[in-house]
């Protein structure tokens, strides 16, 4: 099913090395070769360094943030060996954000730094284990513990770059802290819909910790980060990024509770998709305006549909049913390709729907494991897939900025 085309995007993705040094895939790095690459390399140039670092820290840092949310999800529900699964993808991703500062400030703060970070979820995991077991001594440790840690950590990011004041990264670090809490308090009540809320919420807190950190970095080495990090442009990948990533871990997440037989939680999940969903439109609709936005909402809500067939045939044991699902999301992808050439010349339609069917696929990758219960696989077919959604996202905010120079100027 995976043509040659979509294996050497995914070998791409897994050998390409942020230009920034973030660990995260390079748009440009992953476009080479691709049928987009060419006529996309003007604006390609407009994505200065300084973009991309806030591009691939706020990537890094929402990825923390769910999958943290799926680890708690399953150590809750008594789920171990896929709670086991969620903290390797955690570790890993953990690994990543070390490798970004260590990019910049070098192998010593490397290596300084990834313990400090792990620090703090071991911490989250204490508060987790409290919580099950109604521990209030030891949540209240582990919330102590996790104040203490954010005074700890603006401490250490501060001593790396004065443009951080302390107590400023500090009460960032306590946001996070808190936002996930409230995840976990609502995972442990049983309260789906609040929980899926919270998950939003403290996804859309890590960029609060991301921007800043970029800006100052920038500012710190404007030689090797040169340009701006919020420009019009920088900030329409920006969202597009967080958003299309969001995007595939909570549709994950849904699938992983389908197939898991957790209906309230699926229904939850199913309904902060969508939720993110009428967002994606609603970037869509700022640029094209409200018929855009109403038609891209419809069309993007089907392959979500289609990706519910085939997660439901595979779990009914359904091969005819799988395939249909599997026919009709390619499909999909040639209509979505059509979509976005229609709106914008610059996306040519064959190339948005290889990228689509990528999306497709990856995802397709990560709902089989699933199903299969390897559930290492699940998470590093995860965070593949999410990190696929750059090669979506960044093509489709340079296409936008090419044709609305005047409004999407690079500083």
């Amino acid at each position: 099913m995976k043509n040659k085309m979509v294996r050497s995007v995914a070998a791409s993705l897994l050998a390409a090395v942020v230009v920034t040094g973030c660990g995260s895939t390079n748009s440009q790095s992953g476009m080479q070769g691709h049928s987009m690459h060419g006529s996309m390399m003007g604006a390609m140039e407009a994505a200065t360094a300084a973009a991309d670092l806030r591009v691939n820290l706020n990537a890094l840092l929402g990825e923390h943030m769910l999958i943290a949310a799926v680890a708690t999800s399953h150590a809750l529900g008594g789920r171990e060996i896929p709670f086991k699964g969620a903290v390797a993808g955690l570790d890993a991703n953990s690994g990543d954000i070390a490798k970004a500062i260590g990019s910049v400030y070098g192998p010593d703060a490397e290596k300084a730094f990834l313990p400090l970070w792990q620090k703090h979820i071991g911490f989250v995991v204490d508060y987790t284990a409290g919580v099950a077991a109604k521990d209030k001594a030891k949540q209240d440790k582990a919330v102590n513990d996790l104040i203490g840690y954010a005074d700890d950590f603006g401490a250490f990011i501060n001593s790396a770059n004065p443009n951080l004041a302390k107590s400023a990264v500090a009460e960032l670090v306590k946001g996070h802290i808190l936002t996930l809490k409230d995840v976990i308090d609502a995972q442990a009540a049983g309260d789906w819909p609040k929980a899926y809320s919270a998950i939003r919420s403290a996804y859309g807190h890590m960029h609060m910790i991301g921007d800043p950190l970029a800006a100052a970095i920038a500012k710190q080495f404007p030689q090797k980060f040169p340009g701006s990090a919020d420009s019009p442009v920088a900030n329409l990948r920006n969202t597009l990024n967080l958003a299309l990533r969001e995007h595939t871990i909570l549709a994950a997440m849904a699938t992983g509770s389908a197939l898991g037989g957790r209906t309230a939680e699926f229904n939850a999940a199913a309904n902060a998709v969508d939720g993110n969903s009428i967002d994606i439109s609603k970037a869509i609709g700022s640029v094209y305006g409200p018929d855009a936005e109403k038609a891209f909402l419809s069309l993007w809500r089907k392959h979500i549909g289609f990706v519910v067939d085939y997660t439901t045939g595979l779990a009914a044991k359904d091969k005819a049913k799988q395939d249909k699902a599997v026919k009709n999301l390619t499909g999909y992808a040639d209509d979505f390709g059509a979509f976005l050439s229609a709106a914008n010349p610059n996306l040519p339609k064959s190339a948005v729907a290889e990228l689509v069917k990528g999306h497709i696929l990856t995802l397709k990758d990560v709902v089989d494991a699933q199903a299969a219960k390897e559930w290492p696989k699940v998470y590093s077919n995860l965070r593949l897939a999410a990190g696929h959604m750059a090669m979506i996202a960044d093509p489709l905010g340079m296409a936008i900025a090419m044709q609305f120079p005047e409004r999407f100027a690079q500083r």
